[in-house]
């Protein structure tokens, strides 16, 4: 008895100290007030307003854009809403053009953002921003707490390095900007609804009327940077005045929503300004520089007006009906009657449906709204293709969502999806992504870039990673929406998202071509279900039906589905033609995967995961 009371005494001492634990931590959840007024002062006094251009134009650089946007508002197009497009599949351009229009900015940049990262692309981005502002133009920057800017010293030094420069923090956890494993661990506990409400938007808008939006952060791997792992993505520029429109309103009502947080009401930041008060301190260096030289070359494409206006301002695609979409921050709020707006919006377009679909992203994870829509479109006569582009577990870097993908794959391919999962080496990756690691400093030359830079990657499994990340849907060959919702739960109920619908013939025809690129043999495998030739098989089956509906333990290793190589001198064949069998071969559920723990984890989180479909 005494031992055992011991134990409980022990047991509860243990309790009584994790109690005080989150009891401290959850303090912390309120902004400290009196460092919060040093820091006001501190920024309102020592924060730089010197301009180094007193033009009106703050000495923006001649961009052959504005021609574009001139064109757009002419004579007859305020009637037509006439906006011109740029579709973006490689991310080098889309860095390339954001940097160009940085320096064209003449009066506002404003850039929504869910991951940033102070690396090669993030650090040159940033360092263009403020020169920006020290030309005089307005500059706000708006990152969720998350995953973005995770250093106190840089952002205290952003928060005084001019008056022209702003950064609010979007939904922090405790108040502070970085969070901390065991603060991570304790807000799942006590703030879990309001921790899991993530702004995932993508946007960047210059002057009101130049935006870009789609599902690249800002992190070497979305702008084909990245030596060991990239990003098959996907964005679109936008130039026309009512798309700016739209996009100036969604960003408005963010800045000034209640969860966009000024970095002085950040403990954490404000902590740091005060202790550094009185020096004049550099940025932090950035925390992965690969190629200095890479972003020497890029940057000096940037202000080469003759390249700007060949490769991207010839090739735009005059469009008469573009809509900028995005929810809105109250859709976090329980009471907000805005929460399916955005929602409503994707299934009315899906739900239009007549001939085709073709979608593309990273997680194909379906809720149950999305779920019923396609099932009704399953019963439509003739019933709609439906083609989908996702990651392979190989390719993606969240093997805990392919998890769930994997559980649910018989679901998706009765609603009739053609699924096809990219590999991590694709054989048109040289046209996909470029490879900077083959390349040596000593090697670097203008002459040695194809452009700024690229080499071809290899795909004998060395060499760059590429992973999908994009988030694209066409419809009966017109109707495109391009952005950073997935399609998936988490998109539907928790994060906001943002992105543009285009009716355009021509766009539709673009993005589909670049899709089914990504579809082809040497880029992705096909999935179908397996032959079931005897009974063993059909045994088999059952009991993975049995599995995948229990909610834990699906620990059923065979499942209905799996992945499918061509085999030589066979054409592709949609996964329905009789023959495809005879031309493919089953290569596993999860080919080249290398790593045993990955596929361990995988069916751990297929197997007890259900429940999370919604968080994941």
């Amino acid at each position: 008895m005494i031992g055992g009371d011991r134990n409980s005494l022990h047991a509860a001492g243990r309790a009584a100290l994790v109690l005080l634990c989150v009891l401290g931590l959850l303090g912390g959840c309120t902004v400290n007030r009196q460092l919060a007024r040093k820091a006001d002062q501190i920024v309102s006094e020592t924060r730089n307003d010197e301009l180094t251009c007193n033009r009106p134009d703050h000495c923006a650089i001649d961009s052959p854009y504005r021609k574009l946007a001139d064109k757009a508002q002419g004579p007859g197009a305020a009637e037509s809403e006439t906006h011109y497009v740029n579709l973006l599949e490689q991310g080098e351009d889309s860095l390339l053009l954001r940097i160009h229009l940085v320096r064209a900015a003449r009066t506002s940049i404003d850039i929504q953002t869910f991951i940033w990262v102070n690396d090669d692309a993030g650090r040159l981005l940033l360092d263009e921003l403020l020169k920006a502002a020290r030309r005089g133009v307005r500059v706000r920057v708006i990152a969720d707490q998350l995953f973005s800017l995770e250093d106190p010293a840089l952002l205290s030094r952003l928060a005084v390095i001019h008056r022209n420069f702003e950064v609010r923090i979007y939904n922090p956890t405790f108040n502070k900007a970085v969070t901390q494993p065991l603060e991570f661990a304790v807000s799942i506990l006590c703030c879990f609804t309001r921790f899991n409400q993530r702004m995932h938007n993508k946007l960047f808008l210059v002057d009101g009327e130049f935006g870009i939006a789609g599902g690249r952060n800002y992190e070497n791997r979305y702008f084909d940077w990245d030596p060991e792992f990239d990003y098959r993505d996907r964005d679109v520029l936008v130039t026309g005045a009512k798309a700016g429109r739209e996009m100036q309103r969604s960003f408005d009502q963010f800045w000034n929503y209640k969860r966009a947080v000024p970095l002085t009401r950040l403990n954490d930041v404000n902590r740091q300004i005060v202790a550094d008060s009185g020096q004049s301190l550099p940025l932090p260096t950035p925390i992965r520089q690969v190629d200095p030289m890479r972003v020497g070359i890029l940057s000096a494409h940037a202000s080469n007006q003759a390249e700007i206006s060949r490769r991207f301002v010839d090739e735009a695609l005059r469009v008469e009906k573009v809509d900028y979409f995005s929810d809105e921050p109250q859709k976090q709020d329980s009471a907000s009657d805005s929460n399916s707006e955005l929602g409503d919006r994707i299934e009315g377009l899906i739900a239009s449906t007549e001939s085709n679909i073709l979608m593309q992203t990273p997680y194909l994870v379906l809720s149950k709204r999305a779920r019923r829509l396609f099932g009704r479109l399953k019963e439509q006569e003739p019933r709609p293709q439906i083609i989908v582009s996702t990651n392979s577990l190989a390719a993606t870097d969240a093997f805990y969502v392919y998890a769930l993908s994997h559980k649910y794959k018989k679901r998706y391919l009765k609603l009739g999806f053609r699924i096809y999962e990219f590999k991590p080496f694709p054989g048109d990756a040289d046209l996909l992504i470029a490879d900077y690691a083959q390349l040596g400093a000593g090697e670097i030359s203008e002459q040695g870039y194809q452009r700024y830079g690229k080499a071809p990657l290899t795909t004998s499994g060395s060499g760059v990673r590429v992973g999908m990340h994009a988030k694209s849907i066409v419809i009966d060959d017109h109707a495109t929406l391009i952005g950073s919702h997935n399609f998936d739960p988490r998109s539907d109920n928790y994060n906001t998202e943002s992105g543009f619908i285009i009716h355009d013939d021509e766009v539709a025809r673009r993005v589909s071509a670049a899709i089914l690129r990504d579809i082809e043999p040497q880029n992705a495998w096909a999935i179908a279900k397996r032959p079931r030739t005897n009974l063993v098989h059909r045994i088999n089956n059952a009991i993975a039906d049995f599995s995948t509906a229990l909610p834990l333990f699906d620990f059923w290793p065979f499942r209905y589905a799996t992945s499918y190589e061509l085999n030589p001198g066979c054409k592709p064949l949609p996964q329905n033609d009789p023959d495809f069998y005879d031309c493919y071969t089953a290569v596993g559920d999860f080919p080249e995967v290398d790593l045993p723990l990955k596929t361990i984890y995988t069916r751990m989180a297929t197997a007890i995961g259900a429940g999370a479909v919604g968080i994941l």
